[in-house]
């Protein structure tokens, strides 16, 4: 499958700022079943490119001097094969017990640690896994607005709704929960006929079965492996550590911001 991609960030101001500064991870992640054909990110002020500690190719943006709006574009078009029960293969020097460590976002309390005792066995395997996910789907409902990027995995248990990053939030409390390395991945889908957004956040959770030793990758929100309709952005321990922008400013009075995200998919 090839996914063309428009991903278009603009934060609007009610006064002017003088600093910018933003860290990007708009790049999809080079893999043995992705492969970038070609992308192009457009900015105002400078960038520098660097690999962060997930091995995200990120960006920092510097804005200085006078501005009220801030466009940010990324776009191009994304080879991606179908994986084998989402089973990732993947060369890293990062130990998956990196991924056992609790974050404020997907940190587990009383009731995810029942839930989990409930629905995740030790040692769970893939399909145990893809349990798990549909008993998220069906506990937490999916609601836009919701919850905000700071909602936290409790919360979405707590309220019974929330979008695809409290469902990958709360898998991977889950996950911390039993002691199994769980990661969150950001990036984009070709939704299909749903009517879930086209920017998207899902889980890889590593397994040890008797064929395979290895990470497996999770759309909590739709309860399937992920396939080749899913284009990796970058991997982290929350959305906090894996989102496309991220950032600080100096003034700007009250900011607004819009985000617009087309997937077309094209067989070849």
């Amino acid at each position: 499958m090839q996914l063309t991609i428009r991903h278009e960030t603009v934060y609007r101001y009610t006064a002017p700022l003088t600093y910018t500064i933003q860290q990007l991870r708009l790049s999809p992640r080079s893999e043995p079943h992705q492969r970038v054909l070609s992308w192009h990110i457009s900015t105002p002020g400078r960038r520098n490119e660097f690999v962060d500690a997930y091995g995200n190719l990120s960006h920092m943006l510097t804005i200085t001097g006078m501005h009220d709006e801030v466009r940010i574009i990324a776009s191009g078009t994304v080879s991606v094969t179908p994986l084998d029960r989402g089973r990732l293969i993947e060369i890293s020097s990062l130990s998956p017990l990196v991924f056992t460590v609790p974050t404020r976002l997907a940190e587990p309390n009383e009731a995810i640690h029942a839930f989990a005792r409930r629905h995740v066995p030790s040692g769970a395997r893939s399909n145990e896994l893809l349990a798990l996910a549909e008993a998220i789907r069906d506990i937490v409902a999916y609601r836009t607005g919701a919850t905000a990027v700071t909602s936290t995995a409790a919360d979405a248990l707590r309220l019974g709704e929330g979008v695809c990053q409290d469902h990958a939030h709360l898998f991977l409390a889950c996950c911390h929960a039993q002691g199994i390395p769980g990661r969150y991945v950001s990036g984009y889908i070709d939704p299909g006929t749903t009517a879930h957004a086209e920017s998207h956040a899902w889980v890889d959770v590593w397994v040890e079965e008797v064929d395979f030793s290895g990470w497996v990758s999770i759309d909590v929100t739709h309860a399937r492996f992920a396939n080749d309709s899913h284009c990796r952005l970058a991997i982290g321990r929350d959305y906090d550590s894996a989102a496309p922008v991220r950032g600080v400013r100096h003034g700007g009075g009250t900011e607004s911001l819009s985000v617009q995200v087309d997937v077309s998919p094209n067989q070849i």
